[in-house]
């Protein structure tokens, strides 16, 4: 496979200063005015603002709590005027009060049912006493994390229950899916591209990944990589009370000869026709190696009966089959309402080495009938600058996406992290959806 250029003729990041505030300005070089028209005719986004913070924006990972109203809950944080400003408030009660010390419930995805009018919360779980709270990712996770969903229908005001999520039959909080027994292996939610998705008939769908028990009852890690998951999505049902009847759709399995980490934090749209796309992390690095000779994708599945059944998962690729190197970091398939689909996530121009270089940071438009990226639409949001060097290495990752409902900007949220995660910056842009489909 070919792949597309990044080049300095094509586009250039500048960083103005301007009274103190930074500016991002995407130069198109063209000799007249046809030329920018032309690519304006085939570009799907521009930027339109771009902001840098030193602290995290609240809308950052935000929702919408209601179907037509300008309401918004990020964490402990209300707004009621669109993100303009914003009331710590947290919702009740508290489950995490009387956990036992080391016990964890992180709140990592959530979505508003415009339908039912209610809102549903997905968190990672761990249920271990006196782990150290410090430990970010702590190893024991891989075999003890369980996911548990909670409900609001009065706007985001209060909790009505948080119960683990068991799929309905004979499973039980101890294997409550299957192929997974807490102790053993685990399933989770990886990164904030996993949202949970309502589809047109009113299912709930929410991406994950499990790690899967060898033979001997150990994790099974055939490529060798950091962890091993299979990717899952797990299809729900409202029913009485407010609650929701589980069941896990087949796993979407890798290949640990073409990604040793298989395939990791997924991330889901629906298309008009109720098909299912999928795009997951993969990697090309093994523990206690520094050969990266595997190519670095991301990969992508169908499914064609709700997310009960996937496809072969195949590397995501341009138009004409022009490679798509992308480091094991997390990425986001995002709908606008104009109906046209985009990629966000890491795209590097040589291959990667497992999961850097995190930069530059692009948006693609998806073809949704080659499930290919339009290689002409592409726009590069961040990437490193001369500053950044004398920083140390940088990320940039860990980003949220939503649409603005009153402007329909596309609002991406994100860190610009430096030395390994020691230091960070906030940065909010706003894209401008302006051609029709």
């Amino acid at each position: 496979m070919t792949k597309p250029e990044i080049q300095s003729d094509e586009c250039l990041f500048k960083l103005l200063k301007l009274g103190g505030s930074i500016a991002l300005c995407f130069v198109i070089f063209a000799t007249d005015l046809p030329a920018q028209q032309a690519h304006r005719q085939q570009t799907a986004l521009r930027i339109s603002s771009r902001k840098v913070t030193n602290d995290m924006p609240h809308i950052h990972g935000s929702i919408y709590t209601d179907s037509k109203a300008s309401s918004l809950r990020s964490g402990d944080f209300i707004s009621t005027d669109n993100g303009e400003s914003w009331e710590n408030r947290p919702m009740t009660p508290d489950f995490g009060l009387k956990l036992p010390v080391g016990f964890r419930r992180d709140l990592v995805a959530s979505i508003f049912d415009a339908r039912h009018g209610r809102i549903l919360a997905v968190l990672n779980a761990l249920d271990l006493e006196n782990l150290d709270p410090g430990i970010r990712e702590p190893p024991i996770a891989q075999k003890s994390y369980y996911l548990r969903y909670r409900v609001s229908d009065d706007g985001g005001k209060t909790w009505r229950f948080d119960e683990p999520i068991i799929q309905k039959g004979d499973f039980t909080a101890k294997n409550p899916l299957p192929g997974v027994f807490i102790g053993k292996n685990s399933i989770y939610i990886g990164d904030k591209g996993s949202m949970p998705l309502i589809t047109n008939k009113g299912k709930i769908l929410v991406p994950a990944q499990t790690t899967i028990i060898g033979e001997k009852g150990e994790l099974f890690n055939p490529g060798n990589g950091h962890t091993y998951t299979d990717a899952v999505v797990l299809i729900g049902s409202w029913t009485k009370d407010n609650r929701i009847a589980w069941k896990m759709s087949e796993r979407i399995v890798g290949d640990p000869k073409r990604s040793t980490r298989g395939m990791i934090e997924p991330t889901l749209i629906e298309l008009k026709n109720g098909h299912l796309v999928m795009v997951m992390r993969g990697s090309n690095e093994q523990k206690g190696s520094k050969s990266h000779t595997l190519p670095g994708y991301k990969w992508l599945s169908v499914s064609k009966d709700g997310g009960e059944s996937w496809a072969r998962p195949e590397p995501l690729t341009f138009e004409g089959g022009k490679e798509l190197y992308s480091p094991s970091s997390m990425s986001t398939l995002f709908k606008h309402s104009s109906g046209r689909c985009f990629w966000i996530g890491n795209m590097t121009k040589d291959n990667n080495q497992g999961n850097l270089p995190r930069w530059p940071l692009v948006c693609v438009e998806l073809d949704t009938k080659s499930f290919k990226l339009k290689d002409k639409t592409l726009l590069i949001l961040d990437t490193q600058q001369e500053d950044d060097k004398s920083k140390g290495r940088l990320d940039i990752s860990h980003f949220s996406v939503m649409e603005d409902r009153n402007t329909k900007e596309i609002i991406i949220t994100y860190p610009r992290s430096y030395n390994a995660y020691k230091s960070q910056e906030w940065v909010t842009i706003r894209m401008t959806n302006e051609f029709k489909k």
